[in-house]
């Protein structure tokens, strides 16, 4: 914890740690002060909301398995999507399977760095309106299932057929609140919604460290809570199951989780500036970090929790 809480340290700003061990909070620490730009500074405490970045998108990936589980989408069917309506769109072929494994083909960029970037026009550009809408109308750039390319604008595409499904705005905040969110007490989750309606699954969940550990959990016993099934046990399946290998940096996806390359299971969702959920069923672990880590330090960060992990499994190792 002390290497991860040194604010010149290569990890940058740690702001908090939760650790939960065979379902009880063993480690919880925080520092740092949170920026603003309309308030000063705030110290980071439990009690603060901090954003997820792109672990929204293994949040995404729940919402969308309750919806298939109701019998409201078909993995294996063409997503239903309106700018792909016309008979001759060769985006037809997308199923809602290739838009969960990043395996969909659209032409997107997710640069964050100086020149031409799909996911900063949408986030922060003409796209940050409608996102889903913005995503949909890339055109194709490869045959649906035949490569994979991590994309913010996929996960988007996603969740506005989350919200056609179930209704935009409030109506898709209630769902995720009396779905996912309450049942296992993640209080403190807000969802970020664009113009249009949709939940910027991409990008923008906020909540405490504490709720983001909950949600760790809840895939760490497979999808139930207090004895109540809340995902899937087939889907939750599907999240530590290797589908793809990112050629840009060689870790492992599934299904919007990452498999970490470990003989104890672990997997995890991870987020921008070194935001992660990490899940270790061999050690019964969820290990939250969330700070700012420059992309540079990320190795150091992989080295990091992996470390952790590793403490608990020789913590329980025999003697």
């Amino acid at each position: 914890m002390d290497q991860a809480f040194q604010p010149a340290g290569p990890l940058g700003p740690t702001y908090a740690v939760v650790i939960v061990h065979r379902g009880r909070i063993v480690v919880e620490r925080y520092g740092g002060r949170l920026e603003h730009l309309d308030r000063p500074a705030e110290p980071v405490g439990p009690a603060t909301p901090l954003l997820s970045w792109s672990m929204a998108k293994s949040v995404l990936h729940a919402a969308v398995g309750i919806l298939i589980d109701d019998g409201l989408l078909d993995l294996d069917r063409p997503a239903p999507v309106p700018e792909w309506s016309n008979p001759t769109d060769p985006r037809r072929r997308i199923t809602v399977d290739h838009l969960m494994s990043m395996r969909d083909g659209l032409d997107f960029t997710e640069e964050y760095t100086a020149g031409h970037s799909d996911v900063v026009e949408m986030l922060f550009g003409e796209g940050s309106g409608d996102v889903a809408h913005f995503a949909a109308d890339r055109p194709l750039s490869a045959e649906p299932g035949e490569r994979f390319n991590y994309s913010s604008g996929t996960s988007n595409v996603l969740s506005g057929i989350v919200a056609r499904t179930v209704g935009p705005h409030d109506s898709c905040r209630r769902f995720l609140t009396e779905r996912l969110f309450g049942p296992i007490g993640m209080t403190t989750a807000r969802p970020g919604m664009d113009a249009a309606g949709t939940w910027v699954a991409s990008s923008y969940l906020h909540a405490t460290a504490r709720d983001f550990a909950r949600f760790g959990l809840l895939y760490l016993r497979g999808g139930t809570w207090d004895g109540r099934r809340i995902v899937p046990a087939h889907w939750v399946d599907t999240a530590r199951r290797a589908r793809s290998v990112d050629p840009t940096d060689g870790q492992v996806h599934s299904m919007h989780w990452w498999v970490v390359p470990d003989s104890d299971g672990t997997f995890a969702a991870l987020g921008y500036e070194g935001q992660s959920i990490s899940l270790c069923p061999a050690s019964d672990l969820v290990v939250v970090r969330l700070g700012k880590t420059q992309a540079e330090h990320y190795p150091e960060l992989r080295h990091w929790r992996s470390n952790v992990v590793s403490a608990f499994g020789a913590a329980q190792a025999p003697s």
